[in-house]
């Protein structure tokens, strides 16, 4: 292990957008109102930022599309994201946080509420281990990335969103030559059978709850 890597030396950073109705999880819109997609987009956000609070982290970042709302607890520094697209915000969002704090990083996004601090725990001792942890999604994109240190060219230009996200990232790792570990797939919450299924999966959650309020005559 190198030296002064630990359980708790990685810093959590949550990449998300401010859940405001129209521009968040719009996938969800129908059958959901707006209003209710953001609803699912706050529950999903405050759960993820519940789970990096409980985890061991050295600094927990919140880079943020968006203002924040009193969804946000305490204990988060808050960083504006910037770049064109989405890969090069992810790119910018682990810049960022080695330039205020060089320490390993976890980098997570609000898609995945079913998330647990066990999880993330893991993810910063894998990287102890390795340069790099990937969190692999059932869509085939990622729902993680750990970097030991930022590495720009794993994410420049990386296609997102797309079935082949995920390989294509794993290609760029392993072109890298870099000792890289995995987390257990998770699904991200796209669409309402998605959100059906992670509510199952975290019945406990606010996600849950929230999905359960607005009612079970949603189309399957």
């Amino acid at each position: 292990m190198t030296p002064g890597i630990g359980r708790t030396a990685a810093q959590i950073v949550v990449i998300a957008k401010s859940p405001v109705p129209g521009a968040v999880k719009t996938r969800l819109t129908p059958p959901y109102t707006a209003r209710e997609a953001a609803a699912l987009a706050e529950a999903a956000l405050r759960d993820t930022l519940a789970a990096v609070a409980a985890a061991p982290a050295a600094r927990r970042v919140l880079a943020l599309l968006g203002e924040a709302g009193p969804w946000l607890p305490a204990g988060y520094d808050v960083v504006a994201q910037r770049g064109d697209d989405l890969a090069a915000r992810l790119a910018a969002a682990f810049a960022d946080a080695w330039a205020a704090t060089p320490v390993p990083a976890v980098l997570i996004g609000m898609d995945t509420p079913q998330v647990t601090p066990a999880l993330l725990a893991e993810a910063g001792r894998l990287l102890g281990e390795h340069e790099v942890v990937v969190g692999p999604a059932a869509d085939g994109g990622f729902w993680l990335l750990g970097q030991r240190r930022p590495d720009p060219a794993l994410l420049a230009g990386l296609p997102m969103s797309r079935p082949d996200t995920g390989p294509l990232l794993m290609e760029r790792i392993r072109a890298a030559g870099v000792r890289a570990a995995l987390l257990p797939e998770l699904t991200d919450v796209d669409t309402a059978a998605d959100a059906r299924a992670v509510a199952a999966l975290a019945p406990s959650s606010r996600f849950a709850a929230t999905l359960a309020a607005l009612g079970t005559d949603v189309p399957a």
